[in-house]
């Protein structure tokens, strides 16, 4: 059920990401481009925001542009981290890396170009929602994106690495690097919703929880899953001295930390009665995925 929903989202954002990208001007960047953001992958960021607008009444018409700006940061972000200057990944959703696919100079590009793209998709005049609500939301995303946000959170990743780190260390790095982004997936479906400052702020809060429960069920799939699972290399963390609450709790302890914040989570959810059924399901789903 989750596994159809989820692939049906994705159908949707890739739909208009291509019919919004054939309509740009050509270059050489758009089959990378195209290549880092299109196929592959949950895009469960896309489902956050889908499953949030319900909970509001919000259509799925007036969010797709939201959805499309998330996954073109998402995508922009997991083609720098694969750099070589990074974290070095070759394979990623299943096939070789953007930068193995292009080369190196054209993967940045690409990366950069998608991420200028957000930006573009949100601004853009025929995506008709009040403009002093769209400039609230591209004041988000940027604020979720660079230093202070993903770029910020791959920065300390990376440093931390081969270091023992505290607990509140590898929160506020998984914070920035995934936890923000995930807070911006219902904080702008909250701005659209018209709610006050409390409940976007309180909106913001819960999706960098989401956030959090989904960075550290990555670290569980790379812990234990399989590369054939996964369509990328399994263990790195532990090979590249990663700070991870694994590596800082141990597993069990891992787990139960994941499990009591993914209670915390629903129980949060449950004011919304039937309206949050989905997202509630996606919430299950993140913490026992294989995928």
């Amino acid at each position: 059920m989750i596994e159809k929903k989820l692939i049906n989202n994705g159908k949707k954002v890739d739909k208009f990401l291509l019919s919004y990208i054939k309509k740009q001007e050509k270059s050489l960047l758009i089959n990378p481009m195209k290549y880092g953001v299109i196929s592959g992958g949950k895009k469960i960021r896309s489902t956050i925001i889908i499953d949030t607008g319900k909970i509001f009444n919000i259509s799925q018409k007036r969010l797709i542009n939201i959805c499309a700006s998330v996954e073109c940061i998402h995508s922009y972000s997991l083609i720098h981290d694969d750099l070589p200057c990074m974290d070095d990944d070759k394979f990623r959703r299943g096939k070789p890396s953007t930068h193995m696919k292009f080369g190196e100079a054209s993967a940045v590009l690409a990366g950069n170009s998608l991420l200028t793209l957000a930006f573009e998709i949100i601004s853009n005049k025929n995506y008709q929602i009040n403009s002093k609500i769209k400039n609230e939301i591209i004041r988000s995303l940027a604020f979720c994106s660079g230093h202070t946000g993903i770029a910020g959170g791959q920065e300390l990743d990376l440093k931390f690495e081969g270091k023992k780190k505290t607990l509140n260390n590898i929160l506020i790095m998984q914070k920035k690097k995934t936890g923000k982004l995930f807070g911006f997936c219902l904080y702008a479906v909250g701005a659209i919703a018209n709610k006050n400052e409390k409940e976007k702020k309180n909106l913001i809060i819960l999706g960098e929880q989401i956030g959090l429960l989904f960075q550290i069920a990555d670290d569980f799939l790379d812990f234990k899953g399989s590369t054939k699972q996964l369509g990328k290399l399994t263990r790195k963390d532990s090979k590249k001295g990663k700070s991870t609450l694994i590596d800082l709790l141990g597993y069990k302890k891992a787990y139960n930390y994941a499990n009591i914040l993914k209670k915390k989570i629903l129980l949060k959810l449950k004011k919304h009665g039937k309206k949050a059924k989905d997202l509630s399901e996606t919430i299950e789903f993140i913490l026992e995925r294989n995928f």
